[in-house]
Order: structure tokens, then C-alpha cells, then sequence
């Protein structure tokens, strides 16, 4: 009889036992399910669409000058100073006198641009000369990498449709960022830029083409600096580059269709 009954009772502790655990199962599997359900948001989240800069930092430092400019160079893209010594530079992102007010290219002192459009810049450079001796084109900005377009645009604190008439949206892509356009004015040989009735990257219609009628009727454009203007345009478009409406300063050697189809994007 005593037999019986401890046969029972061991029989009872072993489908207790059973039963604990079949208990736990589902709960450890529910405790996974959710850890790796949160996993997988987090991964969704953490995934940004974003510009991924070759040079990460910008620095002052030989060694960033050097990482910067050979990764132009890379790009197939020439200095155009050794296309055409006589054009004078003034690389305005090279310091923090721009209209972002910090150093965007660290100690890069060259323009960069594509072989063929840096040759049609040495034509309008010729062409300049042709119609003043004491004159030279005095560049400012060639190619514009795509991730300092992206730091620009970020760092321009203006209301989206007022930033698009002085900044191309980094989405669509600048013509610079293809190595195709540049910015420039004209200097004196003496060392005197002409005047041109804003400073360069002026963000205001008085820098508008389309607006120089209206100024100069306002008396806010004279007649010298329109006909300053007039002459950078002259000698840009007969070498083959287009003007725009809200700048005086920048010019395209080809559309932004054409640049997409001919030219490697400079990220």
C-alpha cells in the first residue's frame, strides 16, 4: 500500500513539473518576438537617406588639402590656372568670407573643372582681353563637391523658396557639382575688381540680372557697374556659357540635363 502511494506521488511531481514548463515556453518565445520586433524598427529608423562626404571634416591641414584636391583630381578635372595662367583666383569657400561665413574647402587654393569647360573659360579669358588689355576674369568658384553643396544648403538659414533663387537643393544637383560652371567677376591688373554693384554672392535682387532695368531706375544699379556686368556677360557668352536670373557672378557651359549625361557627379 505504501508502495502505491509513493508511486502516486511521484507520478503527481512529474506532471507538475511538466506542466511549469510548458508554461514558460510560450512566454520565452512571446519575450523574443518582441526584442526582435524592436530590433527591426530600430533598424528601419536608423537608416537615413544621406550624402556620405568622401572628405568627412574639413580642416586646415596639408593633409586634407592634399585628400581634397587629388580626390578632384580623380575626377578627371583639371586646374584651370594650367589651362590659362592669366585668370586670377579668389576661392571664396577657401575662407569664411562667404555668404555661409565658414571655411568650406580648408586650405584648397585652386579652381577645378572639367578639361573642356576650363578651356572655354581660357576662350572667354582671351576674349576679355580682347576688349580691355588691363583686364582678367577673377574666378571665385569652379566644381563644388556634392557633400559641401549638402553643408551649404544645411547651413543656409532661409525659408525653402527664398534659398532655392541663391543655392541649387542639393537633391536636384548644381551644375557645379559636375565641375561645369563657375563663378567670376573682373579684376583690374592693378588688383581692383571692377564694380559690379553687390559683392559676390550677394543674397538680395539687386544681384539679379533680371531685376537691372528696375535698379537702375531705382538708382540702386549706375550706369558703370551695369556696364561692368555687361561686359562679364558679353565675353562669358560669346566663349559658350549661359547667365542666370538671380546671380551676375555665375555662369553654366551647359545645361544641368547635359552635365547629368557627360560628367561624373563629384560627390
Amino acid at each position: 500500500m505504501k508502495f502505491i502511494k509513493v508511486i502516486l506521488i511521484l507520478f503527481l511531481l512529474s506532471c507538475g513539473t511538466n506542466i511549469e514548463h510548458q508554461d514558460e515556453k510560450p512566454q520565452e518565445k512571446e519575450i523574443i518576438s518582441e526584442k526582435e520586433t524592436k530590433i527591426s524598427a530600430d533598424t528601419i529608423v536608423t537608416k537615413p537617406t544621406k550624402i556620405v562626404p568622401k572628405k568627412k571634416k574639413i580642416s586646415n591641414t596639408k593633409k586634407d588639402f592634399l585628400s581634397l584636391e587629388n580626390h578632384l583630381i580623380e575626377f578627371g578635372l583639371v586646374d584651370i590656372q594650367k589651362v590659362e595662367p592669366q585668370l586670377i583666383i579668389n576661392l571664396k569657400y577657401s575662407t569664411p568670407d562667404n555668404f555661409v561665413g565658414i571655411d568650406l574647402y580648408g586650405d584648397l587654393e585652386k579652381v577645378y573643372l572639367q578639361p573642356d569647360v576650363a578651356k572655354k573659360l581660357a576662350t572667354a579669358q582671351k576674349f576679355l582681353r580682347e576688349e580691355d588689355s588691363s583686364l582678367n576674369l577673377l574666378v571665385f568658384d569652379g566644381v563644388r563637391p556634392l557633400h559641401i553643396q549638402q553643408l551649404m544648403w544645411d547651413t543656409l538659414k532661409l525659408p525653402f523658396h527664398e534659398k532655392t533663387k541663391f543655392l541649387s537643393n542639393p537633391k536636384n544637383r548644381s551644375i557645379h557639382n559636375y565641375g561645369a560652371a563657375v563663378d567670376l567677376s573682373i579684376i583690374t591688373q592693378n588688383g581692383e575688381e571692377l564694380d559690379m554693384g553687390t559683392p559676390y554672392d550677394f543674397i538680395g535682387k539687386l544681384a539679379y540680372p533680371r531685376k537691372e532695368q528696375e535698379m537702375l531706375k531705382n538708382g540702386k544699379l549706375s550706369q558703370k557697374q551695369l556696364k561692368n556686368r555687361q561686359l562679364l556677360r558679353k565675353v562669358m557668352k560669346k566663349a559658350g556659357f549661359s547667365g542666370i536670373t538671380t546671380e551676375w557672378w555665375h555662369f553654366n557651359s551647359c545645361s544641368r540635363k547635359t552635365a547629368k549625361l557627360k560628367y561624373k557627379l563629384v560627390l
